[in-house]
């Protein structure tokens, strides 16, 4: 067995794992046969671990450096934070959507299939047989589901851990206007599934590295990097409205929902390149695969 792989993928070197992801008719890989392993991950659970750990860390950062009551005439997100837990959750989401999310997702969606490869059982699953696409769609499905309660699960915790730190007034923004409970949870809401939908095309760019390597960490590394580049452009005024169609452009377009008056029109926007990027990507990679020779 090759050095590093994990004792308990064993049996799957030998085939056994191949004849149990490919179900009782042997034609399919079964979600929850995926899901559980997804879940068994280290880097599963080290992703949900931290995040959870963060928004303590944020309370606690605040605690050691806070000097007065916040100001609800800040000029920053940052500076009415620790105002109520609606506040915190806002600040946290900010502060994680950018770079935090989009690893988690190119986590999840990106190396399923290079640790495969890299464990020397790729080839077991498709000779199952477990056909290649039905094979793809269990791990994607798998993947964003991952990527999704991520999302909801950080958000949810801010809001637990922000009320427990500062209380359930009403969020405040930067203006001074206020939003009720039952006015902000479907905005909550609509905010979920916005970075959701924003991640997928960083995860699904991560999976088209990945059917092209065996090296996990190139995919999830290549896709990161490919952001942190297209923020850099993104920045260059030069562009003009090049800009627009860059990965990640709307990413902060969610925080319109958080103003009495919702603008919908970046909204929509960043919803609409999102899915755009994340079709292409998937069917490129789904069409990489299909047609690359699986050895490993």
């Amino acid at each position: 067995m090759r050095a590093g792989v994990p004792r308990r993928h064993e049996a799957e070197l030998h085939g056994r794992h191949g004849a149990e992801a490919a179900g009782p008719q042997g034609t399919a890989l079964p979600l929850r046969h995926e899901l559980r392993r997804q879940l068994g991950r280290a880097r599963t659970r080290w992703l949900f671990a931290l995040i959870l750990v963060l928004p303590l860390v944020f309370v606690a950062a605040f605690a050691i450096g806070r000097s007065g009551a916040p100001d609800a005439g800040a000029a920053s997100f940052i500076d009415l934070a620790t105002m109520s837990a609606p506040n915190f959750t806002v600040f946290t989401l900010i502060v994680s959507a950018d770079l935090l999310l989009g690893i988690v997702a190119a986590m999840f969606l990106g190396d399923a299939v290079p640790t495969e490869a890299n464990w020397k059982s790729l080839r077991y699953l498709l000779t199952a047989p477990v056909p290649r696409v039905r094979l793809l769609v269990a791990k994607l499905m798998v993947g964003a589901a991952l990527t999704f309660i991520a999302i909801v699960v950080l958000a949810l915790w801010a809001v637990i851990v922000g009320a427990v730190a500062y209380g359930l007034d009403p969020y405040r923004g930067l203006t001074g206007a206020t939003l009720t409970w039952p006015e902000l949870w479907p905005r909550l809401l609509a905010t979920v599934l916005f970075l959701f939908v924003n991640v997928l095309q960083v995860g699904s760019l991560a999976f088209l590295l990945g059917v092209r390597t065996e090296a996990p960490l190139a995919a999830v590394g290549g896709a990161v990097m490919i952001v942190i580049v297209a923020a850099i452009l993104d920045s260059l005024d030069a562009l003009g409205a090049l800009r627009h169609g860059l990965p990640l452009h709307y990413a902060r377009a969610w925080l319109d929902l958080f103003a009495h008056e919702i603008a919908w029109t970046d909204f929509a926007r960043g919803v609409a390149w999102a899915v755009l990027y994340s079709v292409v990507f998937v069917g490129l990679g789904v069409r990489r695969f299909l047609r690359s020779d699986v050895l490993s």
